[in-house]
C-alpha cells in the first residue's frame, strides 16, 4: 500500500518511513501540511495518510480538513499526537481523522491502525465499483448495450443545448425495425433478441464519433447526429437503412432477412424546437416511411 506521511520533524519522519518499508509498504514522505495536500491530491496521489498534528503552517487537521472538503476518492487519514485528552480527541474527530496514533508510536498500533484502514479503503473501493454498476446498468440496455431511452433523450436535451449556445444544427433519426412483431410471433423472442442485437450493432457501424444511438424501447431506436443538417441526417439514416438490411442475420433455424425504416427531423441554427417536438416530428416521419412502403427514409 502507498502511504503518505507528514511530519516536520525530519528524525520522526525517518523513522516512521522505515518502519513503513519494512512492513512492505511504499511510502511518500513529506515535511509539511502544504506539500501533504499537494501529494495527496494529486491523480495518483496515496488512498492513505499518516500526519503529524503539530506542525508549521498547515496542521494535521488543516490538512484532513482541506482534503475532506475536495478529495475524491476516499483517504483514510490516521493522525499521529502526543495528546490523549478527551476534548482533543473531539476536536480531531469534528476534523473528520478516521483514526489516531499516539506517541511514542508502537509498531503493533501501527499495524492494527494501518489495516483497519486497508479495509475501509477496499469496502469504499467495491462501494464505488457497485455504484458504477448500478449506474450503468439505470442507463443501459441490458439487451444491446446501447443507452436507453433515459439515457438517450438526456444526451438529446443536453446536445439541444449545446446547439443552441453555438448557433449549429441538430438531427435525431428515429428508426423501426420492419415487421418485428412477426419475427417474435413466427420465430420466438430469444430469436428476436438476436435481430435486436444485431441491428444495434450494425447501427453503431455507421456513425461519427460523436453521434449517439439508444435503444427507444422495443424494436425503435433513436440516433442523435449533432452537427447534422437535413442532407447530412438524411445521408446518415440511409446508411443506418443500409446496414440494417445489409445481409440476413444468422438465426437458430436460418438467415433472417429483416429492414428497417426511418424518420428524420432537423433543427436549424438560431432553432428552438424544443426535445419533445423535435422527436415528435420524426416519429410522425417514421409514420410515413411505414405508410409509404417501409425499408425507407422519410424527413
Amino acid at each position: 500500500m502507498r502511504i503518505l506521511i507528514a511530519d516536520d520533524d525530519p528524525v520522526s519522519r525517518r523513522l516512521l518511513e522505515g518502519t513503513l518499508v519494512r512492513m512492505g509498504h511504499s511510502v511518500v514522505a513529506v515535511p509539511d501540511g502544504t506539500a501533504a495536500i499537494k501529494g495527496l491530491m494529486a491523480p495518483d496521489g496515496p488512498r492513505l495518510a499518516i500526519l503529524d498534528w503539530m506542525m508549521p503552517g498547515i496542521d494535521g487537521l488543516g490538512v484532513c480538513r482541506e482534503i475532506r472538503a475536495k478529495s475524491k476518492p476516499y483517504i483514510y487519514i490516521i493522525l499521529l499526537t502526543a495528546r490523549d485528552k478527551r476534548e482533543d480527541m473531539l476536536v480531531a474527530l469534528d476534523a473528520e481523522v478516521d483514526d489516531f496514533l499516539t506517541k511514542p508510536l508502537d509498531q503493533v498500533e501501527l499495524r492494527v491502525r494501518l489495516r483497519s484502514g486497508a479495509r475501509v479503503l477496499d469496502l469504499q473501493e467495491h462501494l464505488l465499483e457497485t455504484q458504477k454498476l448500478l449506474h450503468h446498468q439505470a442507463m443501459h440496455d441490458h439487451l444491446t448495450g446501447l443507452g436507453n431511452r433515459r439515457m438517450i433523450l438526456e444526451e438529446l436535451a443536453s446536445e439541444l443545448a449545446r446547439a443552441s449556445r453555438e448557433r449549429r444544427p441538430l438531427a435525431i433519426a428515429i428508426g423501426d425495425l420492419d415487421r418485428f412483431k412477426q419475427i417474435n410471433d413466427t420465430l420466438g423472442h430469444a430469436t428476436g433478441d438476436l435481430v435486436l442485437q444485431a441491428a444495434a450493432k450494425r447501427l453503431q457501424t455507421v456513425l461519427r464519433s460523436y453521434d449517439a444511438v439508444g435503444r427507444l424501447g422495443g424494436e425503435e431506436f433513436l440516433l442523435l447526429l449533432p452537427g447534422c443538417d437535413q442532407a447530412e441526417a438524411l445521408e446518415v439514416a440511409e446508411r443506418a437503412r443500409l446496414a440494417v438490411n445489409s445481409e440476413p442475420i444468422a438465426g437458430p433455424s436460418g438467415p433472417i432477412s429483416t429492414s428497417m425504416s426511418l424518420g428524420v427531423a432537423c433543427r436549424k441554427p438560431g432553432d428552438t424546437t424544443e426535445a419533445v417536438a423535435l422527436v415528435e416530428a420524426a416519429d410522425l416521419a417514421l409514420y410515413r416511411a411505414k405508410a409509404g412502403g417501409r425499408n425507407r427514409v422519410s424527413l
